[in-house]
């Protein structure tokens, strides 16, 4: 028996790669084999050495609706400090970057723009009544665990109605406590320094306070004198200038209450508190000195509690409620009206509540309903500089029936959204009030003969309400508007499969989408001030595709390797004799290649990472002047992990923007050149 257990051991540690394999097979050996008496005497028994078995996981790609994913021990392969940097490699998204530390960044999913991205925290949507583009700038990544991009939506159906209203889902999920009585405590520490004055440090505090009941405490400032060095281009010759005004100054801190009866019956209670003081510098055009002096202040605040139960009966019920306010200040003290200056103050409000219920009829065959109520208030403080400010509060009401259904190796969804709008306002003309049902059909097939290949396809009517500032805001706004109506189509092939010898997996993706926007709410100027109107129509054709592998290229060596590819058609079909029709969109780029490669091993690793774009224009007329040139722009960090005294740490140094190139993604908003960042972050 010593001799045979020896061997299954020595197996292990001359072949790793069967490490697995023979692992499970002498979990098939007879139990009896084993209870056998150990014929070696006590005193003299020898202690055998202890095996760690590992091996890599194969990323899930087996989802009915096309979905990118990445988790926090990944962020520093990508030099990420936030969301928006964390996302901007996915296939299929442009990241708009008006540049710097605290400058505005916003996510166009397949060429439909940010206002039909909904920004999930925690499974309840973020919100801006205001302008309906959330800044993910504003999220840093160190209470972050993982964030996933739905397009379309998320698979699972026992959801909040807001999870089924837009086009694509950006789901970021916290850290949660997952403590013992042994160790009822964890303490992360840790500090982001380097170029453009950035110091950042954050704490984070994990504490047990009983089988049922944990927290969460996380809190960090970020300080930054946020100037840069730039080339500006002036015919055959350029040269280096410094971006000014773009400090800044965060603080943000975050509370998260935890309680578990079990896996299947838990409560969450959510705190969130982020404050900011920043710079905007203005657009850089030649031979005119760019504004100076423009500010903005944030004060944030939500409170949001979740409760979900799942019954052994299969019942499953989702509880979740969000109270918000959002203080907003701009200043402009070079604005050109008969004051001199701008100074608007904003108060955002919002009431949320959402019930979700769920049940499998049998096993394969899940329905479920959910229903959303939220409240939202838009305010000026002081009544300047519009005294007729209207002050408008939206009412909507978002019912959805969905149901999931699994036949042999089909799978089949389908969900009827409906959207009841309606609004007040204190002065002035409210807009209509609407009430649209949206349909969703979603169907996946697993061929029995190719384990790991998966044919999906969907279809989605979708649709965008218009803004406070689309409706209301000063002479611009236009109560009359109509929704943004979106239709979607999606065909994708998904193959994955886990490997022995040099590599260790093979996962590929590749979709084909379609998607039809009419009414688009667009900016129409005039004389004078101009106006918002529905006049848009537009065809975005494209093919988003994934490569996600991983080699032993040596002795302890790893190599990982993704490479995303997007290619976007998003033309103006609304009018055959207008000069802009079968023109590119603004800021659509035709094609993007995007790859990150790292080497590691042991507690070190390398990794770059290189985005490529095509040309672009930023206007819809698509003329000489207002070509966008393509750019390249690359990323690279080392990334050291270890112990001191068994405290786990991190040591990271990144540079982003690696050559130096000089590129712009915001015409007139040039972007950093090359900056550097060194981390460090200890865990008790």
């Amino acid at each position: 028996m010593e001799k045979t257990v020896r061997r299954f051991y020595k197996c292990l540690r001359l072949s790793p790669k069967y490490a697995v394999p023979v692992f499970i097979l002498g979990l098939m050996v007879p139990a009896q084999l084993f209870a056998q008496k150990d014929t070696v005497k006590k005193d003299t028994a020898r202690r055998l050495n202890q095996v760690t078995i590992s091996s890599s996981t194969v990323p899930k790609l087996q989802a009915i609706t096309p979905s990118q994913s990445i988790s926090a021990n990944e962020f520093s392969h990508y030099n990420a400090q936030n969301v928006a940097d964390a996302i901007r490699d996915f296939a299929g998204v442009i990241v708009k970057d008006y540049g710097g530390i605290g400058g505005l960044k916003t996510v166009s999913v397949r060429g439909l723009g940010a206002n039909h991205t909904a920004v999930l925290y925690d499974n309840v949507e973020i919100s801006d009544i205001a302008n309906g583009q959330i800044d993910l700038s504003k999220f840093n990544l160190t209470n972050v665990q993982e964030i996933t991009l739905y397009n379309g939506q998320p698979a699972a159906i026992c959801m909040p109605a807001r999870s089924f209203a837009s086009a694509s889902v950006l789901s970021i999920v916290t850290v949660k406590p997952r403590l013992t009585a042994d160790k009822p405590y964890q303490i992360t520490a840790g500090v982001n320094a380097g170029s453009f004055g950035l110091i950042n440090p954050y704490l984070q505090w994990q504490q047990r306070l009983s089988n049922n009941w944990s927290y969460v405490i996380n809190s960090y400032t970020e300080n930054a004198d946020g100037d840069y060095k730039y080339l500006i281009n002036n015919g055959n010759s350029s040269s280096q200038q410094t971006r000014l005004g773009s400090n800044v100054v965060v603080q943000q801190a975050d509370g998260a209450l935890y309680w578990a009866k079990s896996d299947s019956n838990k409560f969450n209670l959510h705190m969130s508190f982020y404050n900011s003081n920043q710079g905007l510098p203005g657009p850089v055009i030649l031979y005119t000195p760019p504004p100076f002096g423009q500010h903005q202040w944030n004060r944030d605040l939500f409170l949001q509690s979740g409760y979900e139960r799942l019954w052994k009966s299969s019942l499953h019920l989702l509880i979740n409620t969000k109270l918000s306010q959002d203080y907003f200040r701009y200043l402009d003290p070079q604005f050109a009206n008969s004051e001199g200056r701008l100074d608007q103050q904003f108060t955002q409000r919002e009431f949320y509540q959402s019930a979700a219920l769920s049940y499998h009829i049998i096993p394969n065959w899940e329905v479920s309903y959910a229903a959303d109520i939220a409240i939202n208030n838009l305010g000026i403080l002081f009544n300047y500089p519009d005294p007729t400010f209207p002050g408008p509060t939206r009412y909507t009401l978002l019912n959805v029936i969905a149901s999931s259904l699994k036949v042999g190796q089909f799978q089949f969804q389908g969900n009827v959204l409906n959207t009841n709008v309606s609004e007040a306002s204190k002065q002035g003309q409210a807009a209509a009030g609407r009430d649209i049902f949206s349909p969703t059909i979603m169907a996946t097939w697993l061929p029995v003969k190719y384990p790991g290949l998966q044919f999906r396809g969907f279809y989605k009517s979708i649709f965008r309400e218009p803004t406070f500032n689309d409706l209301y805001y000063q002479l611009v706004g236009n109560p009359n508007l109509k929704p943004e109506f979106t239709k979607q189509f999606d065909l994708g092939i998904t193959y994955d499969k886990s490997l022995t010898g040099l590599f260790d997996y093979v996962a590929f993706t590749t979709d084909a989408y379609y998607n039809n926007v009419t009414n688009k709410i667009l900016y129409k100027p005039t004389i004078g001030e101009g106006s918002v109107q529905n006049i848009g129509k537009v065809d975005i054709e494209g093919i988003d595709a994934s490569l996600k592998t991983q080699a032993n290229i040596a002795q302890g060596y790893k190599l990982s390797l993704t490479v995303n590819y997007s290619y976007q058609s998003a033309l103006n079909v609304t009018d055959p004799a207008s000069s802009t029709y079968l023109n590119q969109l603004p800021y659509t780029p035709k094609n993007t290649v995007a790859f990150n490669a790292g080497i590691s091993r042991s507690h070190i690793g390398l990794y770059y990472n290189q985005l490529l774009s095509s040309s672009r224009y930023y206007n819809n007329n698509n003329l000489p002047d207002d070509y966008l040139p393509p750019y390249s722009v690359s990323t690279a960090s080392l990334v050291y992990k270890n112990s001191i005294h068994k405290l786990p740490f991190t040591a990271s140094f990144g540079v982003d923007n690696l050559y130096n190139k000089s590129y712009v993604i915001v015409q007139s908003y040039p972007m950093p050149g090359r900056s550097y960042r060194l981390t460090f972050q200890i865990t008790i």
